[in-house]
């Protein structure tokens, strides 16, 4: 089969384009930069396409003899990045690729939404009818483009909508690199009492479950919220980050708030001046809020079994780490 994969050479995209490659599927890969992947997928055989989302013309052309589509592109969060950005690219760019999608009359597409859509679970574990209550406009514009997905499966286009939990693995220099680096110094500032739970999803795994889904016979833009078998209180999770290279952590608890009172105040500062913040709320919300969810309805619906677990997982991202000397 062909696939189209947006975002293709971002950290998960890329992990599914070479996937895809692996089972033996034609893979376009589409993206608006070449990213860190490119060269690596072009070798593997995928075609690549350098574009935006929001280029009609272009979408139409990579869209263009694919079986499925896999949409991952979007705008993430970045400093100084308008609203407008995120509304285009997010939603309307959505709107433009399952358009082009149905009228090319596509077998299916897998949307890529996100877990943060239902801001904190305040009663763990939640699941795909948690309330949702986006906490930045990221979110609320994935959620819009789940809805923009849900419409166009009212007019025929078979599709299913992904939420993965917090990403990581091989691979990716951002998103669990700062809980190697504290950890690694065997002394970690924690926060408040360090019980919010955090899930975590395996990339190896969230592509799985993206396959699956498109395997699945859901077609009417039902959401799975795709995650590894268990969470972690934060505690736990840099504890097992700590045992991954073969370190003992020490926690130093401090008190939440004001942390998170500096974080507003230098963010009033840096964000009119366009710095990015050292620190922001954002981020210091890591150390109270609730990511815990059931997958009962994945593994029923789609098919989903989380191979990787957290121990196997964090060991192969510390390796990586410490090849590319990040750690």
């Amino acid at each position: 089969m062909r696939f189209l994969v947006t975002g293709g050479t971002g950290f998960t995209g890329s992990y599914l384009v070479k996937f895809l490659l692996e089972k033996g599927h034609e893979v376009t890969c589409f993206d608006k930069q070449k990213g860190l992947f490119y060269d690596v997928l072009a070798q593997k055989g995928a075609d690549m396409v350098i574009g935006s989302v929001t280029d009609r013309e272009t979408v139409k052309k990579a869209v263009k003899g694919a079986e499925g589509v896999f949409h991952l592109a979007a705008a993430f969060r970045v400093i100084n990045v308008s609203k407008k950005v995120y509304w285009d690219t997010n939603v309307e760019g959505t709107r433009i690729i399952c358009e082009e999608a149905l009228n090319q009359k596509v077998k299916k597409l897998v949307y890529c939404s996100t877990q943060g859509i239902h801001g904190n679970i305040k009663n763990p574990p939640g699941n795909e009818d948690s309330p949702v209550i986006p906490a930045d406009y990221y979110q609320f514009t994935k959620y819009e483009g789940e809805k923009v997905v849900t419409e166009f499966a009212k007019k025929g286009l078979k599709s299913v909508i992904i939420r993965p939990t917090a990403i990581y693995g091989p691979g990716d220099p951002e998103r669990f690199l700062f809980l190697f680096r504290l950890a690694r110094k065997k002394r970690f500032m924690m926060f408040g009492n360090g019980k919010a739970f955090y899930h975590p999803v395996y990339i190896d795994n969230l592509v799985e479950g993206f396959y699956a889904a498109f395997e699945s016979d859901c077609e009417k833009a039902e959401p799975y919220i795709i995650a590894d078998e268990k969470y972690f209180t934060i505690k736990k999770l840099v504890d097992k980050v700590g045992q991954s290279m073969d370190l003992k952590v020490r926690f130093v608890h401090l008190p939440f708030m004001p942390l998170y009172m500096l974080a507003a105040i230098i963010e009033a500062i840096c964000v009119p001046l366009k710095i990015k913040p050292p620190i922001f709320r954002r981020r210091v919300d890591w150390f109270r809020q609730n990511r815990a969810f059931t997958i009962d309805r994945s593994k029923k619906e789609i098919g989903y079994v989380p191979k990787i677990g957290i121990k196997e997982g964090l060991k192969r991202t510390a390796q990586w780490y410490k090849e590319e000397g990040y750690i």
